[in-house]
């Protein structure tokens, strides 16, 4: 009995620090971000378009509790829209919209103490703030002009009004951080987001039946450790 008490005293002397030193402790940052966007707006029947370049910014809460889980939550001011295909011409239109938007992600990372791999992925609300049109031509009278006149393309979509300024749909993204120290970091984020949401009217007797957002962005940020 006592050999069985010695072995059993010495299993738990050496696995409850292992134990111990596996617990995760949770943290919590805060921090901001800017970058760059490219966009589209995925109309059907389809238009000919190019991607909008625009830019993004905001500030980024995370929080993390198990080893390799947390949740991200951000606050952005973000542009999307599209731009005309008006190829053989000298002619340009685009359509760049302002939205605040709301992600809340699940945030899964991976690496050492220096550098880590992330991955996040989540739902997304937004709220259009406001629109502009930038051309070089009068584009409400795009269907008495020459160019247009013999082209089969649609051309409504630069007049019509917009029907929803409210927008949700789906984000992911992926990218790397770097950890200067116990509580700064620096990270880079490719992310896709696909809206779920119409811009334009889409019942039956409207011209598109789908004029959905299509985004990529990419991302430089900054997260200070608070616990």
């Amino acid at each position: 009995m006592r050999r069985i008490a010695v072995i059993i005293a010495t299993l738990l002397a050496t696995t409850l620090p292992a134990t111990a030193q596996t617990h995760y402790e949770g943290t919590i940052a805060v921090g901001g971000k800017a970058g760059a966007t490219l966009s589209r707006i995925n109309f059907n029947p389809s238009v000919q378009q190019t991607m909008l370049p625009g830019m993004a910014a905001g500030v980024m809460f995370r929080y993390i509790e198990e080893k390799h889980f947390g949740l991200v939550a951000e606050l952005n001011m973000t542009q999307r829209g599209w731009k005309e295909n008006l190829e053989e011409s000298d002619y340009n239109y685009s359509h760049r919209f302002t939205y605040l938007e709301l992600p809340i992600m699940t945030h899964i990372f991976f690496g050492n103490q220096r550098v880590k791999g992330f991955f996040n992925l989540g739902p997304e609300l937004n709220v259009m703030l406001g629109d502009g049109i930038k051309s070089n031509f009068a584009y409400q009278d795009a269907a008495d002009m020459e160019y247009f006149i013999n082209d089969t393309r649609h051309i409504e979509q630069m007049t019509m009004d917009i029907n929803n300024r409210f927008d949700y749909g789906i984000c992911a993204g992926a990218g790397m951080e770097i950890n200067l120290n116990a509580k700064h970091s620096l990270l880079i984020e490719g992310r896709f987001y696909y809206g779920l949401t119409d811009v334009f009217p889409n019942h039956k007797t409207d011209i598109f039946s789908s004029s959905n957002s299509m985004t990529v962005s990419v991302t430089l940020g900054y997260f200070y450790r608070l616990k």
